[in-house]
């Protein structure tokens, strides 16, 4: 008996860590590429590198943040490190935490020894430098990558992902101060295939910054095929023929603001009812026209009846 119990909880025991693991590669974020050039490098257990690592960590704890953005310093002096993490605008908290940490991790595997890197997923970036990053456009190392399927109407394609994307890197970049530089949009191509578009910037660069980056990036986007991104330190754009990211995340915009009391209440009042009314009356005199229609042709369907029936009536 005691034998048969030790087989059943090894069995809950495997169960339960197949679960556990099964939860890790869910939240484990989808590797784009990274870049830290082996051109300057540090010491292993320097200053630098012990600055780097603390950094690393303060990215790590403060993933949780609600706009998805944070950048801070590490150290003193010619061994500062300047870093920053910056997540996909339509994601949750959870997903975004999971994804810096994530990264941070990665990142020092990835690049043991370099002073500068970046790295990016589907769900974040993160990079730092001994260089001050913040608030300053980076559009090189620049990453191009191109789906492997075609479109087929290809010049009506460009075209239309053209005008998309257009309006997509305008509202990214002018999005008010503060708030995350992050738009996407929809747009039909087809009775059986749909467009989707996203740039983002990070929200520590300006209006005009931004949209000199996204520029740059829609400028080497490739056209012609169902989905394509370029990734850059300070900005990405992509887009697809599938939803790839989550509509129902992204806030709507502000509500109008709410009328002014006094005087202002009865103008708006006035303008109501001489809106509203001709709406009511159209309305009804819709119905009115609809109910009279479907009463015209009840009769001529009747009328058609009786006359393939036997009984036909004068």
């Amino acid at each position: 008996m005691e034998k048969f119990k030790a087989r059943i909880n090894l069995f809950l025991l495997v169960i339960v860590l197949s679960l556990l693991s099964l939860a890790a590669e869910a939240q484990r974020p989808n590797y784009l590429d990274h870049n830290c050039p082996n051109t300057t490098t540090f010491s292993i257990n320097s200053t630098y590198q012990a600055n780097r690592d603390a950094l690393l960590s303060l990215l790590s704890s403060n993933g949780t943040r609600g706009d998805g953005f944070y950048n801070t310093t590490s150290g003193s002096g010619a061994d500062m490190v300047y870093g920053l993490f910056l997540c996909r605008g339509d994601l949750s908290t959870s997903v975004c935490q999971a994804c810096v940490t994530f990264a941070a991790d990665d990142i020092s595997q990835r690049c043991p020894v370099e002073i500068t890197a970046v790295i990016w997923y589907d769900e974040c970036l993160l990079r730092y430098s001994n260089q001050s990053i913040f608030s300053s456009v980076a559009e090189e190392p620049g990453i191009l990558m191109v789906s492997t399927q075609n479109i087929n109407d290809q010049v009506r394609f460009n075209r239309q992902l053209q005008a998309t994307m257009d309006d997509t890197v305008t509202e990214a970049a002018n999005t008010s101060r503060g708030a995350k530089k992050f738009a996407i949009r929809e747009a039909n191509f087809s009775s059986f295939q749909n467009l989707y578009t996203l740039a983002q910037c990070t929200p520590d660069l300006s209006s005009m910054d931004c949209d000199r980056c996204l520029q740059f990036a829609m400028g080497n986007l490739p056209g012609g095929n169902q989905g394509g991104r370029v990734l850059t330190p300070s900005c990405n754009v992509r887009y697809e023929t599938y939803r790839f990211y989550n509509q129902t995340a992204v806030a709507p915009p502000p509500p109008p603001p709410a009328p002014a009391s006094g005087g202002n209440s009865r103008r708006t009042w006035r303008t109501i009812v001489v809106v509203v009314v001709p709406i009511v009356v159209s309305i009804l005199l819709l119905f009115f026209t609809c109910w009279l229609l479907k009463r015209r042709a009840s009769k001529k369907y009747d009328h058609v009846q009786s006359e393939n029936g036997k009984g036909h009536h004068d």
